[in-house]
């Protein structure tokens, strides 16, 4: 797992681990235990601090059943409702 810093080189980290986590119920503790972090841990990628390893990036994937490119990404993810329903703030 690398930090995240202020340095230009390295991109954003954008992820979408709090609400997959709410969707299915599960505390920050409990996604720990399934893929074998400390619960800080889960916090720390929920807010942007850190960046998972490929192998916890993949871990987490496999207990939400998604690919990764569903859960993480280096562009900010564009909402649910726009994606589901192509709403956007313009055509309200």
């Amino acid at each position: 797992m690398s930090r995240s810093t202020s340095d230009s080189s390295e991109p954003q980290f954008y992820n979408r681990l709090t609400v997959l986590r709410s969707e299915r119920g599960l505390s920050r503790k409990q996604l720990a235990e399934a893929v074998g972090v400390h619960y800080q841990t889960i916090g720390y990628l929920e807010r942007g601090e850190y960046s998972p390893s490929l192998v916890l990036s993949l871990r987490i994937a496999e207990v939400f059943g998604l690919p990764i490119e569903a859960i993480f990404s280096l562009t900010p993810f564009r909402p649910l409702s726009e994606q589901l329903y192509g709403n956007t703030k313009e055509s309200s």
